[in-house]
């Protein structure tokens, strides 16, 4: 292996110590609420609304899945599947209240409350995004399909888009808009995989209507949620020019196709922060409220 010259390292001079250990304020976006511990911070009750199922979230493409597929089983007829959604703001550190870290030990968003679980009993937790949206497909059988096959295929992108996602957003995304300096190895580096992903949905898409086939499914709302929105270039500033993403033709068809569903469009909106205030809904627990407590009504209040 061919020995480096730490003075060729960036920043110049720099080598790895033995041991890693924590700098605070060391730059980024996210470095005032980011540490290498778990648990709570501080004593907080998470509120509880008047439906089974109570959301602890934030408008973020993790979160997006989750409320895309409770306003489609909603939308779908499954009347039990109201639900109050609670603003879970991270850059305030609410994740590592004692509350949300009881849902959620590992203090991301989203976190799912279910007070009715089938069977009855105590309520269950559920998080991580993707376990969340089976848990949801199975308990009102619905957007998963039953035969081995088409399930299968389902599971298999679902899965793969919770292992690819940390490239495009920890990754790319990071380097690309979130880091406190542009960095051109790294910004390479996580280009070329979100490219290659791309890549793989758009060859998949040219031979499927939807990820698993004929069905649309929890895998498109997984998906659509990162990779949708970054086809239609409304993530990470002007990331969409950067990568070309009108390039790549199946993936758009598909992105238009899911993005015309109205209980897309309404899943979006909540717990939403940022964008149009007419496009954020940062509390949702009535279906009225898409009406009447959109921000843009609320500030006209």
């Amino acid at each position: 292996m061919t020995e480096k010259n730490p003075a060729d390292n960036f920043p110049a001079g720099y080598e790895p110590a033995k041991a890693w250990s924590w700098e605070k304020g060391n730059g980024g976006q996210f470095a005032s609420i980011n540490r290498p511990i778990a648990g709570p911070t501080h004593d907080k009750v998470l509120p509880v609304g008047q439906h089974p199922l109570q959301l602890y979230s934030l408008g973020t493409p993790n979160g997006v899945k989750v409320t895309i597929m409770l306003e489609e089983l909603l939308a779908a007829g499954h009347g039990d599947a109201e639900y109050d959604a609670w603003l879970i703001n991270i850059g305030e550190g609410d994740q590592f209240g004692s509350g949300f870290v009881e849902v959620n030990p590992n203090s991301k968003i989203p976190a799912l409350l279910d007070r009715e679980p089938r069977g009855g009993g105590a309520p269950i937790r559920i998080f991580e995004s993707g376990s969340i949206l089976v848990y949801l497909a199975e308990k009102f059988g619905a957007f998963l399909p039953t035969d081995l096959r088409s399930r299968t295929e389902a599971m298999n992108w679902l899965f793969w888009q919770m292992g690819s996602a940390p490239f495009v957003g920890g990754g790319f995304g990071h380097f690309y808009a979130y880091a406190p300096i542009k960095i051109k190895y790294a910004i390479d580096r996580y280009a070329m995989e979100t490219k290659r992903q791309l890549d793989v949905l758009d060859r998949h898409l040219a031979e499927n209507q939807f990820m698993a086939g004929r069905d649309y499914s929890i895998a498109d709302m997984a998906i659509w949620s990162w990779y949708g929105t970054l086809a239609l270039g409304q993530v990470y500033g002007d990331a969409g020019d950067f990568l070309d993403v009108q390039s790549y033709k199946h993936l758009q068809r598909w992105t238009a196709e899911v993005f015309a569903r109205p209980a897309v469009k309404r899943g979006r909106m909540v717990n939403r922060t940022s964008g149009a205030p007419s496009e954020q809904l940062r509390e949702r627990h009535d279906a009225s409220d898409f009406d009447t407590k959109t921000a843009d009504k609320a500030a006209n209040t």
